[in-house]
């Protein structure tokens, strides 16, 4: 497999981490988010949604958007699994995940911040803005969590995966997380174990030093 990833990419992020944790082999292809290699031909072509992550499949195939990725994956490689066997605790899982895929993520992300200040808007009120979104959705997913040193227990889940990578943006931006302690928590126990390690955006080969 090939992953088109971008090493601050929160959804690239998100995919790598689930590729470790299965063990799936899989070659990283960089693609400069900052510089707009996205909007190249050969990205477009692949993705006309000009974002990342793209999964590109031993047959060819293309995946993009990180959960219908991370969705695909746990089908075909379904241990370590990302989700519950029992529906209603999967859809818990799913449910929480999607405070971060779908409430935080996508007024945060760079084409959105970029159009921002496109308009007029200043660094530091986009900036605020952001921090804002990530505060008010990182609450609300603390109030769905299950007790154990993961978000949902004993192992790892879709929530963990989604979790991790938001946190560094978080912190990457300065939002305030001292009232976030079990999600620092969870982030501890994540950030253990190798499958997380190897997903960090300052291990990447595209990671600027």
């Amino acid at each position: 497999m090939k992953l088109y990833s971008y090493w601050r990419s929160t959804t690239s992020y998100r995919v790598r981490i689930a590729l470790h944790m299965k063990s799936i082999a899989h070659e990283i292809i960089p693609v400069d988010l900052v510089n707009g290699e996205h909007r190249n031909a050969t990205c477009q072509l692949i993705n006309p949604a000009k974002g990342v992550p793209i999964l590109i499949l031993e047959d060819g195939s293309v995946l993009t958007q990180s959960l219908a990725i991370l969705r695909y994956l746990d089908k075909i490689y379904p241990d370590p699994p990302l989700l519950p066997k029992n529906p209603f605790d999967a859809a818990q899982v799913e449910a929480t995940s999607l405070i971060i895929a779908t409430d935080i993520h996508p007024v945060n992300n760079l084409k959105v911040t970029n159009k921002f200040r496109e308009l007029g808007h200043s660094q530091e009120a986009v900036v605020s803005w952001m921090k804002h979104w990530m505060r008010e959705g990182l609450f609300a997913f603390t109030t769905l969590l299950r007790d154990g040193p993961f978000c949902f227990g004993s192992h790892p889940s879709l929530a963990d995966i989604c979790l991790i990578p938001q946190l560094y943006n978080a912190r990457r931006w300065g939002a305030d997380l001292s009232e976030l302690g079990r999600l620092i928590e969870i982030e501890q126990n994540c950030l253990q174990l190798e499958s997380f390690q190897l997903a960090e955006p300052d291990r990447q080969i595209d990671a600027k030093k």
